[in-house]
Protein backbone atom coordinates (compact mmCIF):
# COMPACT_ATOMS: atom_id res chain seq x y z
CA UNK A 1 0.00 0.00 0.00
CA UNK A 2 0.95 3.56 -0.75
CA UNK A 3 0.16 7.03 1.08
CA UNK A 4 0.67 10.46 -0.04
CA UNK A 5 3.78 12.58 1.31
CA UNK A 6 2.80 14.92 3.61
CA UNK A 7 5.81 16.73 5.33
CA UNK A 8 8.52 17.77 2.87
CA UNK A 9 11.52 19.91 2.01
CA UNK A 10 13.16 21.24 -0.64
CA UNK A 11 15.70 18.99 -2.90
CA UNK A 12 16.69 20.92 -6.57
CA UNK A 13 13.30 22.68 -7.49
CA UNK A 14 11.22 19.87 -6.24
CA UNK A 15 9.72 18.35 -2.38
CA UNK A 16 10.82 15.38 -0.60
CA UNK A 17 9.89 13.60 2.60
CA UNK A 18 11.48 15.26 5.41
CA UNK A 19 12.92 12.04 7.12
CA UNK A 20 14.85 11.65 3.52
CA UNK A 21 18.35 12.36 3.49
CA UNK A 22 20.37 13.57 0.45
CA UNK A 23 24.20 12.48 0.48
CA UNK A 24 27.02 12.85 -1.84
CA UNK A 25 28.18 9.57 -3.70
CA UNK A 26 31.24 9.27 -1.84
CA UNK A 27 28.95 9.62 1.30
CA UNK A 28 27.74 6.12 0.85
CA UNK A 29 30.32 4.52 -0.50
CA UNK A 30 33.58 2.45 0.58
CA UNK A 31 34.94 3.02 -3.06
CA UNK A 32 34.42 4.98 -6.40
CA UNK A 33 37.10 4.47 -9.30
CA UNK A 34 37.14 3.45 -12.77
CA UNK A 35 38.92 0.68 -14.72
CA UNK A 36 41.55 0.45 -17.02
CA UNK A 37 42.33 -1.60 -20.20
CA UNK A 38 45.78 -3.54 -20.67
CA UNK A 39 48.00 -2.96 -23.56
CA UNK A 40 46.07 -4.59 -26.09
CA UNK A 41 49.71 -4.72 -28.71
CA UNK A 42 49.35 -8.85 -29.67
CA UNK A 43 47.00 -8.92 -27.04
CA UNK A 44 43.54 -11.71 -27.48
CA UNK A 45 40.84 -12.37 -25.64
CA UNK A 46 41.14 -15.38 -23.59
CA UNK A 47 38.58 -18.35 -23.89
CA UNK A 48 38.47 -18.06 -19.65
CA UNK A 49 40.04 -16.54 -16.97
CA UNK A 50 39.34 -12.65 -15.50
CA UNK A 51 35.77 -12.06 -16.91
CA UNK A 52 35.95 -8.52 -18.26
CA UNK A 53 33.20 -6.38 -18.41
CA UNK A 54 33.10 -3.55 -20.53
CA UNK A 55 30.36 -0.50 -21.35
CA UNK A 56 28.80 -2.77 -23.63
CA UNK A 57 27.86 -5.22 -21.21
CA UNK A 58 26.73 -3.13 -18.55
CA UNK A 59 22.52 -2.35 -19.59
CA UNK A 60 19.82 -0.59 -17.92
CA UNK A 61 19.40 -2.62 -14.29
CA UNK A 62 21.12 -5.69 -15.69
CA UNK A 63 24.55 -7.08 -16.37
CA UNK A 64 24.56 -8.58 -20.00
CA UNK A 65 27.71 -11.09 -20.96
CA UNK A 66 25.99 -12.82 -23.38
CA UNK A 67 29.28 -12.79 -24.91
CA UNK A 68 31.56 -12.66 -22.05
CA UNK A 69 35.42 -11.56 -22.91
CA UNK A 70 37.96 -13.04 -20.57
CA UNK A 71 41.87 -11.59 -19.51
CA UNK A 72 44.52 -13.99 -18.53
CA UNK A 73 44.32 -14.57 -14.65
CA UNK A 74 47.93 -12.35 -14.41
CA UNK A 75 45.96 -9.35 -15.56
CA UNK A 76 44.03 -9.21 -12.02
CA UNK A 77 47.84 -8.20 -10.85
CA UNK A 78 47.79 -5.21 -12.74
CA UNK A 79 44.66 -4.26 -12.89
CA UNK A 80 44.55 -4.84 -8.87
CA UNK A 81 42.36 -1.26 -7.93
CA UNK A 82 39.70 -2.16 -10.19
CA UNK A 83 38.80 -5.91 -9.29
CA UNK A 84 34.76 -6.38 -9.14
CA UNK A 85 33.17 -7.52 -5.77
CA UNK A 86 29.58 -9.00 -5.35
CA UNK A 87 27.75 -6.06 -5.11
CA UNK A 88 29.48 -3.51 -6.65
CA UNK A 89 26.65 -0.68 -8.72
CA UNK A 90 28.59 -0.51 -12.46
CA UNK A 91 28.16 2.87 -14.07
CA UNK A 92 29.12 3.61 -17.51
CA UNK A 93 30.65 6.88 -17.55
CA UNK A 94 31.83 7.24 -21.76
CA UNK A 95 30.03 7.18 -25.15
CA UNK A 96 26.83 6.46 -25.71
CA UNK A 97 25.42 4.45 -23.34
CA UNK A 98 26.80 7.13 -20.60
CA UNK A 99 24.87 7.11 -17.65
CA UNK A 100 23.54 3.12 -17.86
CA UNK A 101 24.20 1.01 -14.44
CA UNK A 102 23.38 -2.07 -12.86
CA UNK A 103 24.65 -4.21 -9.99
CA UNK A 104 27.38 -6.49 -10.23
CA UNK A 105 25.85 -9.97 -8.93
CA UNK A 106 28.02 -12.88 -9.94
CA UNK A 107 30.77 -14.49 -7.70
CA UNK A 108 33.06 -14.46 -11.02
CA UNK A 109 36.47 -13.00 -10.61
CA UNK A 110 36.10 -9.78 -12.92
CA UNK A 111 37.79 -6.70 -13.81
CA UNK A 112 36.43 -3.62 -16.18
CA UNK A 113 37.57 -1.49 -18.34
CA UNK A 114 38.38 2.63 -18.33
CA UNK A 115 34.90 3.25 -19.69
CA UNK A 116 32.98 1.79 -16.25
CA UNK A 117 32.88 3.07 -12.90
CA UNK A 118 32.46 1.37 -9.76
CA UNK A 119 30.63 2.47 -6.74
CA UNK A 120 30.73 0.21 -3.86
CA UNK A 121 27.74 0.99 -1.23
CA UNK A 122 28.69 1.06 2.70
CA UNK A 123 26.81 -0.83 5.02
CA UNK A 124 24.40 3.16 5.80
CA UNK A 125 22.49 1.86 2.05
CA UNK A 126 20.52 -1.00 0.51
CA UNK A 127 22.84 -0.54 -2.87
CA UNK A 128 19.30 -2.91 -5.03
CA UNK A 129 17.84 1.07 -3.95
CA UNK A 130 21.03 3.08 -4.98
CA UNK A 131 21.13 1.41 -8.33
CA UNK A 132 17.28 1.83 -8.96
CA UNK A 133 17.85 5.95 -8.09
CA UNK A 134 20.77 5.76 -10.29
CA UNK A 135 18.34 4.32 -13.27
CA UNK A 136 15.88 7.62 -13.12
CA UNK A 137 15.61 9.58 -16.18
CA UNK A 138 16.05 12.70 -13.80
CA UNK A 139 19.19 11.12 -11.57
CA UNK A 140 20.65 10.88 -15.16
CA UNK A 141 20.04 14.00 -16.14
CA UNK A 142 21.17 15.69 -13.44
CA UNK A 143 24.48 13.42 -13.38
CA UNK A 144 24.84 14.97 -17.18
CA UNK A 145 24.40 18.56 -16.16
CA UNK A 146 27.68 19.64 -16.04
CA UNK A 147 28.53 17.97 -19.35
CA UNK A 148 25.20 19.16 -21.63
CA UNK A 149 27.64 21.64 -23.94
CA UNK A 150 29.63 18.55 -25.19
CA UNK A 151 28.39 16.30 -28.03
CA UNK A 152 29.65 13.05 -26.72
CA UNK A 153 30.02 14.03 -22.61
CA UNK A 154 32.31 12.01 -20.18
CA UNK A 155 31.38 11.92 -16.69
CA UNK A 156 34.53 11.56 -14.59
CA UNK A 157 34.96 10.00 -10.68
CA UNK A 158 34.36 13.15 -9.19
CA UNK A 159 31.14 14.12 -10.73
CA UNK A 160 30.21 10.18 -9.17
CA UNK A 161 31.56 11.35 -6.11
CA UNK A 162 29.71 14.99 -5.95
CA UNK A 163 26.28 13.17 -7.09
CA UNK A 164 23.34 13.98 -4.90
CA UNK A 165 21.07 10.83 -3.64
CA UNK A 166 18.17 10.81 -2.21
CA UNK A 167 18.62 8.50 0.59
CA UNK A 168 15.18 7.39 2.72
CA UNK A 169 15.33 5.21 5.66
CA UNK A 170 17.07 1.92 5.39
CA UNK A 171 13.88 -0.08 6.07
CA UNK A 172 12.00 2.16 3.26
CA UNK A 173 15.30 1.73 1.00
CA UNK A 174 14.74 -2.02 1.13
CA UNK A 175 10.59 -1.78 0.80
CA UNK A 176 11.19 -0.02 -2.24
CA UNK A 177 13.54 -2.10 -3.70
CA UNK A 178 11.75 -5.35 -3.09
CA UNK A 179 8.72 -3.66 -4.89
CA UNK A 180 10.71 -2.83 -7.87
CA UNK A 181 12.51 -6.27 -7.60
CA UNK A 182 9.13 -7.35 -8.18
CA UNK A 183 8.66 -5.87 -11.53
CA UNK A 184 12.19 -6.27 -12.38
CA UNK A 185 11.60 -10.22 -12.00
CA UNK A 186 8.37 -10.03 -14.19
CA UNK A 187 9.85 -8.69 -16.95
CA UNK A 188 13.19 -10.96 -16.64
CA UNK A 189 10.57 -13.82 -17.08
CA UNK A 190 8.48 -12.23 -20.14
CA UNK A 191 11.50 -11.63 -21.58
CA UNK A 192 13.07 -15.19 -21.00
CA UNK A 193 9.77 -16.13 -23.04
CA UNK A 194 10.06 -14.39 -25.43
CA UNK A 195 13.91 -15.13 -26.42
CA UNK A 196 12.14 -19.06 -25.79
CA UNK A 197 9.32 -18.47 -28.13
CA UNK A 198 11.57 -16.96 -30.66
CA UNK A 199 14.07 -19.66 -30.98
CA UNK A 200 10.85 -22.00 -30.93
CA UNK A 201 9.60 -19.93 -34.38
CA UNK A 202 13.18 -20.01 -35.91
CA UNK A 203 12.97 -24.08 -35.74
CA UNK A 204 9.51 -23.74 -36.82
CA UNK A 205 10.38 -21.67 -40.06
CA UNK A 206 13.28 -23.70 -40.79
CA UNK A 207 11.64 -27.01 -40.52
CA UNK A 208 8.24 -26.46 -41.90
CA UNK A 209 9.52 -24.22 -44.69
CA UNK A 210 11.84 -26.44 -46.07
CA UNK A 211 9.86 -29.97 -45.35
CA UNK A 212 12.39 -31.50 -42.84
CA UNK A 213 9.19 -31.76 -40.50
CA UNK A 214 5.35 -31.92 -42.02
CA UNK A 215 2.27 -30.55 -40.53
CA UNK A 216 -0.24 -33.23 -39.68
CA UNK A 217 -2.13 -34.82 -42.99
CA UNK A 218 0.36 -33.44 -45.09
CA UNK A 219 2.24 -35.58 -46.78
CA UNK A 220 2.92 -34.85 -50.89
CA UNK A 221 6.51 -33.92 -51.95
CA UNK A 222 7.33 -30.41 -52.55
CA UNK A 223 8.10 -29.44 -55.81
CA UNK A 224 10.38 -27.60 -57.14
CA UNK A 225 10.41 -24.39 -59.51
CA UNK A 226 13.14 -21.32 -60.90
CA UNK A 227 11.79 -18.40 -59.39
CA UNK A 228 10.96 -16.94 -63.01
CA UNK A 229 8.18 -20.05 -62.88
CA UNK A 230 6.89 -17.93 -59.43
CA UNK A 231 6.88 -14.56 -60.63
CA UNK A 232 6.63 -11.53 -63.18
CA UNK A 233 8.64 -8.34 -62.90
CA UNK A 234 6.07 -5.45 -62.71
CA UNK A 235 6.86 -1.79 -63.41
CA UNK A 236 3.80 0.85 -62.94
CA UNK A 237 5.51 3.44 -62.97
CA UNK A 238 3.83 6.77 -61.71
CA UNK A 239 2.76 9.29 -64.36
CA UNK A 240 4.29 12.37 -62.99
CA UNK A 241 2.48 15.14 -61.51
CA UNK A 242 4.50 18.10 -59.61
CA UNK A 243 1.07 18.67 -57.70
CA UNK A 244 0.46 15.47 -56.93
CA UNK A 245 0.76 14.08 -53.40
CA UNK A 246 2.92 10.66 -53.21
CA UNK A 247 2.58 8.23 -50.44
CA UNK A 248 6.59 6.95 -50.50
CA UNK A 249 7.61 3.34 -48.53
CA UNK A 250 10.81 1.87 -48.14
CA UNK A 251 12.34 -1.66 -46.54
CA UNK A 252 13.97 -2.15 -43.31
CA UNK A 253 16.79 -4.50 -43.24
CA UNK A 254 16.95 -7.64 -41.55
CA UNK A 255 13.23 -8.17 -42.93
CA UNK A 256 12.26 -5.65 -41.26
CA UNK A 257 9.42 -5.51 -43.57
CA UNK A 258 7.93 -1.97 -45.26
CA UNK A 259 7.33 1.31 -43.20
CA UNK A 260 6.25 4.67 -44.31
CA UNK A 261 8.82 7.70 -45.40
CA UNK A 262 6.07 10.32 -45.69
CA UNK A 263 3.75 11.85 -48.12
CA UNK A 264 5.28 14.39 -50.15
CA UNK A 265 3.87 16.78 -53.37
CA UNK A 266 5.74 15.67 -56.72
CA UNK A 267 7.78 19.43 -56.31
CA UNK A 268 9.29 18.23 -53.26
CA UNK A 269 10.94 14.93 -55.02
CA UNK A 270 13.87 15.12 -56.54
CA UNK A 271 14.14 11.39 -58.05
CA UNK A 272 10.78 12.10 -60.73
CA UNK A 273 10.73 8.09 -61.84
CA UNK A 274 8.34 6.51 -59.19
CA UNK A 275 6.82 3.16 -58.95
CA UNK A 276 3.00 1.92 -57.66
CA UNK A 277 2.61 -1.33 -55.38
CA UNK A 278 0.15 -3.33 -54.65
CA UNK A 279 -1.00 -5.79 -51.94
CA UNK A 280 0.58 -9.12 -52.16
CA UNK A 281 4.02 -7.56 -54.69
CA UNK A 282 7.15 -9.00 -53.30
CA UNK A 283 8.96 -5.87 -53.43
CA UNK A 284 13.20 -6.15 -53.13
CA UNK A 285 15.68 -3.11 -52.03
CA UNK A 286 18.54 -3.31 -54.89
CA UNK A 287 21.23 -2.09 -53.24
CA UNK A 288 20.29 -3.48 -49.43
CA UNK A 289 18.26 -7.07 -50.80
CA UNK A 290 22.10 -8.74 -48.80
CA UNK A 291 21.19 -7.15 -45.44
CA UNK A 292 17.99 -8.80 -46.07
CA UNK A 293 15.72 -5.70 -47.14
CA UNK A 294 12.70 -7.38 -48.90
CA UNK A 295 8.91 -8.20 -48.11
CA UNK A 296 5.77 -9.10 -49.55
CA UNK A 297 3.75 -5.90 -49.43
CA UNK A 298 0.70 -5.67 -46.45
CA UNK A 299 -2.82 -4.19 -47.53
CA UNK A 300 -1.59 -0.72 -45.45
CA UNK A 301 1.03 0.09 -47.88
CA UNK A 302 -1.61 -1.31 -51.21
CA UNK A 303 -0.77 1.49 -53.76
CA UNK A 304 2.27 3.02 -52.34
CA UNK A 305 5.05 4.33 -54.21
CA UNK A 306 8.75 3.54 -54.03
CA UNK A 307 11.87 4.73 -56.46
CA UNK A 308 13.04 2.68 -59.09
CA UNK A 309 15.95 1.38 -56.57
CA UNK A 310 13.38 -1.65 -55.92
CA UNK A 311 12.75 -4.39 -58.04
CA UNK A 312 8.39 -5.38 -57.93
CA UNK A 313 7.67 -8.89 -58.35
CA UNK A 314 4.20 -10.55 -58.90
CA UNK A 315 3.65 -14.00 -57.92
CA UNK A 316 2.43 -15.52 -61.35
CA UNK A 317 -0.17 -18.04 -60.68
CA UNK A 318 -1.88 -18.53 -56.96
CA UNK A 319 -2.34 -22.26 -57.37
CA UNK A 320 1.58 -22.26 -57.31
CA UNK A 321 2.10 -19.82 -54.32
CA UNK A 322 0.61 -17.51 -52.59
CA UNK A 323 1.96 -14.45 -51.05
CA UNK A 324 1.43 -15.29 -46.90
CA UNK A 325 3.72 -18.24 -47.60
CA UNK A 326 6.28 -16.28 -49.27
CA UNK A 327 6.26 -13.46 -46.70
CA UNK A 328 7.99 -16.11 -44.51
CA UNK A 329 9.83 -17.89 -46.98
CA UNK A 330 12.01 -15.42 -48.45
CA UNK A 331 13.06 -15.19 -44.75
CA UNK A 332 14.91 -18.31 -45.13
CA UNK A 333 18.54 -18.07 -44.81
CA UNK A 334 19.31 -19.58 -48.36
CA UNK A 335 17.38 -16.69 -49.71
CA UNK A 336 19.48 -14.69 -48.19
CA UNK A 337 22.52 -16.39 -49.16
CA UNK A 338 21.16 -16.53 -52.99
CA UNK A 339 20.40 -12.63 -53.17
CA UNK A 340 23.95 -11.80 -51.74
CA UNK A 341 25.57 -14.02 -54.75
CA UNK A 342 23.52 -12.63 -57.01
CA UNK A 343 24.37 -8.83 -56.45
CA UNK A 344 27.35 -6.92 -58.57
CA UNK A 345 29.75 -5.01 -56.84
CA UNK A 346 33.28 -4.60 -54.76
CA UNK A 347 32.03 -4.21 -51.22
CA UNK A 348 29.03 -5.49 -48.95
CA UNK A 349 27.71 -1.82 -48.97
CA UNK A 350 27.84 -1.22 -52.82
CA UNK A 351 26.01 -3.70 -53.87
CA UNK A 352 23.50 -3.89 -56.51
CA UNK A 353 21.09 -6.90 -56.78
CA UNK A 354 20.52 -8.32 -60.44
CA UNK A 355 16.87 -10.06 -60.86
CA UNK A 356 18.18 -12.00 -63.87
CA UNK A 357 20.49 -13.62 -62.11
CA UNK A 358 18.13 -14.19 -59.31
CA UNK A 359 15.20 -15.62 -61.37
CA UNK A 360 17.20 -18.67 -62.38
CA UNK A 361 17.37 -19.91 -58.69
CA UNK A 362 15.67 -22.75 -57.75
CA UNK A 363 12.67 -22.91 -54.85
CA UNK A 364 11.09 -25.89 -53.38
CA UNK A 365 7.86 -25.43 -51.85
CA UNK A 366 4.92 -27.35 -51.10
CA UNK A 367 2.79 -28.29 -53.87
CA UNK A 368 -0.41 -28.26 -51.72
CA UNK A 369 -1.54 -24.33 -51.64
CA UNK A 370 -3.54 -25.91 -48.35
CA UNK A 371 -0.37 -26.80 -47.03
CA UNK A 372 1.30 -23.29 -47.83
CA UNK A 373 -1.59 -22.01 -46.01
CA UNK A 374 -1.62 -24.28 -42.96
CA UNK A 375 2.09 -23.56 -42.43
CA UNK A 376 1.81 -19.35 -43.17
CA UNK A 377 -0.57 -19.75 -39.99
CA UNK A 378 1.02 -21.59 -37.84
CA UNK A 379 4.20 -18.97 -38.18
CA UNK A 380 1.75 -15.96 -37.98
CA UNK A 381 0.35 -17.87 -34.81
CA UNK A 382 3.86 -17.94 -33.82
CA UNK A 383 4.87 -14.46 -34.41
CA UNK A 384 1.50 -13.33 -32.62
CA UNK A 385 2.25 -14.60 -29.44
CA UNK A 386 5.85 -13.24 -29.49
CA UNK A 387 4.75 -9.73 -30.46
CA UNK A 388 2.00 -10.16 -27.32
CA UNK A 389 4.65 -10.89 -24.44
CA UNK A 390 6.79 -7.91 -25.94
CA UNK A 391 3.68 -5.69 -25.92
CA UNK A 392 3.44 -7.29 -21.87
CA UNK A 393 6.90 -6.46 -21.30
CA UNK A 394 6.81 -2.80 -22.21
CA UNK A 395 3.83 -2.21 -20.51
CA UNK A 396 5.62 -4.27 -17.23
CA UNK A 397 8.37 -1.35 -18.03
CA UNK A 398 5.96 1.17 -18.33
CA UNK A 399 4.67 0.23 -14.97
CA UNK A 400 7.80 -0.21 -13.41
CA UNK A 401 9.40 3.47 -14.55
CA UNK A 402 6.10 4.87 -13.24
CA UNK A 403 6.93 3.37 -9.25
CA UNK A 404 10.33 4.27 -9.94
CA UNK A 405 8.84 8.26 -9.90
CA UNK A 406 6.55 7.86 -7.35
CA UNK A 407 8.93 5.54 -4.65
CA UNK A 408 12.53 6.89 -5.39
CA UNK A 409 11.35 10.51 -5.58
CA UNK A 410 9.13 9.94 -2.23
CA UNK A 411 5.58 11.53 -3.80
CA UNK A 412 4.30 8.38 -2.80
CA UNK A 413 5.74 6.40 1.05
CA UNK A 414 4.90 2.74 1.24
CA UNK A 415 2.87 1.61 4.40
CA UNK A 416 5.84 -0.40 5.97
CA UNK A 417 4.58 -2.11 8.76
CA UNK A 418 6.71 -0.96 12.71
CA UNK A 419 6.81 -4.61 13.84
Amino acid sequence: MMAATKNTKTYYNTEIPDDWEVKKGEDLSLKITKGSSPNWQGFQYQDNGVLFVTSENVRDGFLDISQPKYLPIAFNDKLKNSILQKGDILINIVGASIGRCCIYNLDTVANINQAVCILRPNETTIKEYVSYFLQLPKSIERLLGTQSDSARPNLTLEDIRNFKILLPPLTEQKAIAKVLATWDEAITKTQTLINQKELSKKWLMQNLLTGKKRLKGFEEDFKEYKVDQLFDTIARYVEWNENDLYKLVSIRRRFGGLFLRGDLLGEQISVKKLKRINTGDFLISKRQVSHGAWAVVPSEFHDAKVSDEYDCLQIKDENKLISSFWLWFCQLPILRHYAFLDSNGVHIEKLIFDFDQFKKRKVSIPKSIKEQTAIAQVLVAADTEIQLLKTKTERLKEQKKGLMQMLLTGKQRLNISKK
